[in-house]
């Protein structure tokens, strides 16, 4: 076996649980402490899940722990991963990362100055269903791709988030919250974005509370919730995001890619799994090749039913990478580029200027049925 990389966690609130729960499933990692500004939110997650609480600062100077794991509010996410850096300990952060690009070029320069790696969710998209779609692309089953379409749509998070504060303030709304999903499909998929234009509205500068215990209390909005933006690829492909928190109801579906060939369905990047599908005019609908990927597998229940949930296997193929000494797919080049697409476009929709990205990336390499076998407990390492 390969060794196996301490972890500990930095923020204790609703994410905690996923990755806490999820993560005895793979390899490569050990959650061992977690830490929060809020002592007593640290104390009940250790106690809960058998790991030992600390103070910040006595996780980042815990000799058994060798990535951090970033899970505090948007807004902080570059001031912790700054003091984790720098106390000599790998990062891995809940999306977004930063708020800069800017930020992200420090993190950057700090990670080199110590050896240290950074990385960051969303790792959805080496779910099941979206190295399908991968696949069908590498493979040529579209041909070239031209353009396509996404919508993250919905009534937005004051519904059921205990304390929706945050998500509309600076830092949030649904192209910083959502949007990490969605754009780091498409860039996994298509690669680089080059350009993008944009318009952006807040149609409720205020909005009520109706979930449990602070309902009927009013937010003020200061981000927008509604964007719809053009995309600008470096192949040239021409992609509408639409993201709003202001929709009641639609009909569209979550993304769609058109290519010179035949054009695919791809399911909610939100998630793991979902439906593939692979359009042709004139008939039947072309077979799927056999796909048994193990992040596709329904594991736990969801409102409408089983679905596949594999969160923190981008902190588990980090940490094997990091034994393998070789790049890990979550990097800090292709979530730093996912964040210049997203200010780009905020930025975008304040000025409505095209916006020229700054940065670049890599498609992060494909990870097939085996590989993603391999990170699962019990699969031998190499």
């Amino acid at each position: 076996m390969g060794k196996t990389l301490g972890v500990g966690l930095i923020g204790c609130g609703n994410i905690s649980t996923s990755y806490l729960g999820l993560a005895p499933m793979f390899n490569g990692i050990e959650i061992r402490a977690c830490a929060d500004i809020n002592a007593d939110a640290a104390k009940a997650r250790a106690e809960e899940y058998d790991i030992r609480a600390e103070t910040v600062g006595g996780l980042l100077v815990a000799e058994d722990i060798d990535i951090v794991v970033n899970l505090t509010v948007p807004a902080v996410h570059y001031e912790v991963s700054a003091q984790v850096l720098d106390a000599g300990k790998h990062v891995y952060s809940e999306k977004p990362f930063v708020l800069s690009v800017e930020q992200g070029r420090d993190l950057a320069a700090r990670a080199k100055k110590g050896d240290l790696r950074v990385g960051s969710a969303p790792d959805t998209f080496l779910g099941g269903a979206h190295q399908l779609a991968r696949n069908l692309i590498d493979t040529g089953k579209i041909g070239r791709v031209t353009g396509g379409t996404c919508h993250v749509l919905s009534p937005g998070m004051e519904h059921w988030h205990p304390n929706p504060d945050f998500f509309f303030q600076a830092g949030g709304g649904p192209i910083l919250d959502l949007g990490p999903y969605y754009i780091s499909n498409l860039v996994q998929l298509i690669g680089p974005v080059r350009r993008v234009v944009a318009m952006s509205s807040i149609p409720t500068p205020e909005r009520k509370i109706t979930s449990k215990p602070r309902y009927g209390e009013m937010i003020k909005v200061e981000t927008p919730t509604t964007v719809h933006a053009v995309l600008e690829f470096a192949n040239g492909a021409l992609v509408t995001l639409g993201a709003s928190w202001d929709v009641k109801a639609h009909g569209h579906r979550p993304m769609e890619l058109y290519g010179t060939e035949a054009s695919l369905v791809v399911p909610d990047p939100n998630f793991f799994g979902g439906e593939v599908e692979l359009l042709k005019g004139g008939g039947a609908a072309p077979e799927l090749p056999t796909w048994d990927h193990p992040l596709g597998v329904p594991n736990q229940q969801h409102d409408h039913g089983m679905m596949a949930n594999y969160r923190a296997v981008g902190l588990a193929e980090m940490a094997v990478a990091i034994t393998e000494g070789r790049p890990h797919r979550c990097s800090l080049e292709f979530a730093l580029h996912v964040v210049d697409v997203m200010t780009a476009i905020l930025h975008s929709g304040e000025t409505g200027a095209f916006i020229t990205l700054t940065t670049s990336c890599e498609q992060p390499a494909p990870l097939d049925a085996s590989q993603a076998a391999a990170l699962f407990r019990g699969a031998a390492q190499k």
